[in-house]
């Protein structure tokens, strides 16, 4: 079988039907996920053994099946013609392959986005940490592409990225971007943050916060005159601020509280929810660090921290459950799904 052409055709469908995710796995039928909901592709055959492997030759060369059969897990990327890249995981389930493919869109500009512009201006700091947080496929990677975009295109700066695998990819304008692969550039995350600052850096990305290790590595960097952005898989400020310091031992807790304070921007925590006239529209929370947010942090009362986002909005801040209202007000999203993803939805009932 021509499975070049097999994966082709089903890639097809998933760019002509605007999905988003491309799930493929052993006995069982392609589906994909348009606008957060799973559609099996019923006039495809189920996926056999053999299919499998042979989709896999296609999408991977030889040495990284060899990493997948030996860790039987792989994060990779994969470009299809040109026009479209793909994040994937393979691994195992019930001894059998699966493999699941995310396609990246391509880098857009933050202004159509549907995104606060306070994002620019964040992009164009000189020094600072800023994280765009959320769960898994809710637009960060995209946002922070962005603003990634925003300072390549203004400003001559030297941008490291460090990726696992490499998403957007950025054609240099303005400033020199180079982009760091885990397991291909760079052994992992804290050996290339720790030969960073040998490397006259100006900006730095990085693709996830997963250790203590990478956090203490990017706040110093923050704290010594780079900026430094990055992402985690929480689902607001307080929370982040919460799994960042706990992930410490006690006895340094205190010495990262201090840090974050002094060099935080900010947090953006966004979520894509189903717009009415189709497709997705980002809502989203946004805390800007100050003074009073600072000695939050320092006095570890970060619980206090929800409370501040909901009256900041006179400094720049965003509550989600505000973000919800104005697009329900607007008539982009529907009360329904305003309650589906607040997290907070008694608070939002006092608002509608």
């Amino acid at each position: 079988m021509d499975y070049q052409k097999k994966l082709e055709g089903l890639i097809t469908t998933l760019t002509s039907e605007g999905g988003s995710d491309l799930h493929l796995g052993v006995s069982r039928t392609p589906a994909i996920r348009v606008f957060g909901e799973l559609i099996f592709l019923a006039k495809h055959p189920v996926l056999s053994k053999e299919d499998m492997l042979g989709i896999m030759s296609v999408i991977l060369d030889k040495s990284k099946i060899e990493k997948f059969m030996e860790n039987q897990e792989l994060d990779f990327a994969y470009n299809f013609r040109e026009h479209n890249r793909f994040r994937g995981n393979a691994f195992f389930q019930k001894g059998l392959i699966s493999i699941v493919l995310r396609l990246i869109p391509p880098v857009q500009k933050l202004a159509d986005l549907n995104l606060p512009p306070i994002l620019m201006d964040i992009a164009r700091k000189k020094q600072g940490f800023f994280l765009v947080v959320g769960p898994v496929g809710q637009g960060k990677s995209t946002t922070l592409a962005s603003m990634v975009n925003v300072i390549n295109g203004e400003q001559a700066r030297n941008i490291i990225t460090i990726e696992d695998p490499i998403e957007h990819m950025h054609i240099p304008e303005k400033s020199i971007i180079s982009q760091r692969e885990v397991g291909i550039d760079t052994k992992d995350f804290s050996t290339a943050l720790k030969y960073v600052f040998r490397e006259d850096v100006n900006v730095i990305m990085i693709g996830e916060m997963r250790n203590p290790e990478t956090v203490s590595a990017a706040v110093t960097a923050a704290e010594t005159g780079h900026l430094v952005l990055s992402t985690l898989h929480t689902n607001n400020a307080s929370q982040t601020l919460n799994r960042i310091i706990d992930s410490f031992p006690s006895n340094q807790q205190e010495q990262i509280r201090t840090q974050i304070a002094s060099s935080l921007l900010g947090i953006f925590s966004q979520r894509l929810v189903p717009r009415i006239s189709g497709g997705l529209i980002p809502a989203y929370e946004l805390l800007l660090n100050n003074n009073a947010v600072a000695n939050l942090i320092r006095e570890n009362r970060v619980y206090e921290i929800d409370v501040v986002i909901e009256t900041g909005s006179e400094s720049g801040m965003v509550d989600l459950n505000r973000s919800l209202v104005a697009l329900v007000r607007a008539g982009e999203i529907t009360i329904e799904s305003a309650y589906q993803y607040s997290l907070n939805p008694e608070g939002l009932q006092r608002m509608i």
